[in-house]
């Protein structure tokens, strides 16, 4: 099968729109996964046993399962107990909290890594909770981690193909849309191929960026 420039300049415009959808769910996805990472991590250093080790146990549990079993639970299980949502909007929480689990590892670590007299002024002051934790903990620790997330957020992007399991209509599955029409599949995966890697090395750019700028010990 010889390569053919017409049918790449037919298809493009197609893959470009897949490729819109991958990169949102990935933004979308990213969001969900700070929020939540965030979340998991405060929990965990709880100092209530309780919620820490439940919080523990449940972010393993999402950890030790694969990512593609989390996809079908959320978008074709959660609706026989009535929970339903768009395509889009189940592959973006599954995303989201898959990768949650190992931005609350990074949080964990830029947080335990504040120095403790940070906490014990914080005290000192008789700040709330609140106040320490958005005023004095967060501002020191958020920067470190800035590369180590936006790893995540790469390892994400390359992992929405999975998203063409629950209908996705992300970059992957309009090739496979295409190829199967069409009977041809040397143009439209060797593109998926390009478009992934072209976004990839912008993105990984980016990072090197960031690990430049903000990856400094705290002092």
């Amino acid at each position: 099968m010889e390569w053919d420039w017409s049918f790449v300049q037919q298809i493009l415009p197609t893959l470009l729109q897949g490729l819109e959808i991958t990169v949102l769910a990935t933004l979308l996805g990213s969001i969900v996964a700070a929020v939540a990472g965030l979340a998991f991590a405060v929990l965990r250093l709880a100092p209530n046993r309780a919620l820490s080790r439940g919080t523990s146990a449940a972010v393993s549990f999402i950890r030790g399962t694969p990512l593609l079993v989390q996809l079908y639970f959320v978008f074709y299980v959660l609706p026989d107990i009535g929970v339903k949502m768009p395509a889009l909007a189940a592959g973006v929480l599954a995303l989201g909290i898959h990768y949650a689990t190992y931005a609350a590892e990074v949080y964990r670590t830029g947080i335990e890594n504040v120095p403790r007299g940070q906490w014990e002024a914080a005290k000192a002051c008789n700040l709330a909770p609140l106040q320490m934790w958005r005023h004095i903990i967060l501002p020191q620790a958020l920067p470190p981690m800035v590369p180590a997330l936006a790893n995540y957020l790469v390892a994400m992007f390359k992992e929405t193909p999975l998203l063409s399991a629950i209908t996705v209509l992300e970059l992957m599955n309009e090739a496979k849309i295409i190829a199967n029409t069409d009977y041809r599949y040397l143009e439209p995966m060797t593109l998926v191929g390009a478009l992934f890697l072209a976004i990839s090395l912008i993105a990984i750019t980016g990072v090197r960026l960031l690990e430049k700028r903000y990856s400094q010990p705290l002092q």
